[in-house]
């Protein structure tokens, strides 16, 4: 970690603000937690309420940088920038260096959001979300404003939100040691696997036979309603 005055206080005021939210965090509390004196928030950050925008955005900023978005060559086709995508987006929320205040902060923002939160969507989600749209378009020939291209994206994200954000409730279902055998690497592939079935680009994921068997019931079950 950066032992700089600055992370420092990021660090601690993550924790604070993340378990207490914006009102309930003490700045004398989150510059003790630092290790630093109290006017050191006013001297590196302005207020408490830059520091908290700060603390908003520095919750993605590290993870980001470690796992940055390829710089894909002209004419990459554009599945295999949707897989990068995805492997580049999971690698940064699987990040095991990430603290569990990360996640929290994002989380009550989500739910209750501020103007840190609208500079965290400018800054962080906005350029994310506008390399996707620009995949997905040319994956479905569809232009990049289309509500189909938003709910497409919306579900691949759902989808890799899903094992960080509700991690808790994941582990109760499957068990702390099976689910921790899903390793970053796997969920990608079989959110790409999912993600290319769905879009037709792949074959479905149940195989035909399970597709045959389906239809076959399907099929039984109608011919017994035309029968009654």
């Amino acid at each position: 970690m950066d032992d700089t005055p600055q992370y420092r206080l990021l660090d601690a005021a993550g924790a604070c603000f993340a378990s207490q939210g914006f009102a309930g965090a003490a700045v004398r509390d989150i510059c003790q937690a630092a290790g630093l004196n109290i006017a050191s928030i006013n001297y590196y950050f302005g207020d408490k309420e830059r520091l908290y925008a700060e603390t908003v955005k520095y919750a993605c900023q590290k993870s980001a940088a470690k796992f940055p978005m390829p710089q894909w060559p002209a004419h990459t086709p554009a599945w295999q920038r949707l897989n990068d995508f995805i492997i580049t987006f999971i690698n940064r929320l699987m990040d095991p260096d990430n603290k569990p205040w990360q996640t929290q902060i994002i989380m009550r923002e989500m739910a209750q959001p501020t103007s840190a939160c609208l500079e965290w969507i400018r800054e962080y989600v906005q350029p994310l979300a506008d390399t996707l749209k620009s995949i997905l378009a040319e994956l479905t020939n569809k232009p990049k404003s289309d509500d189909q291209i938003y709910l497409i994206g919306f579900s691949i994200v759902g989808q890799c939100l899903f094992y960080r954000q509700s991690r808790p409730i994941a582990e109760q279902l499957m068990g702390p040691e099976r689910f921790h055998t899903l390793t970053a690497s796997a969920i990608a592939r079989h959110i790409c696997d999912f993600t290319a079935a769905a879009l037709g680009l792949k074959p479905p994921i149940l195989g035909k036979s399970v597709k045959k068997v389906i239809h076959t019931k399907s099929r039984a079950i109608a011919l017994k309603g035309k029968r009654l």
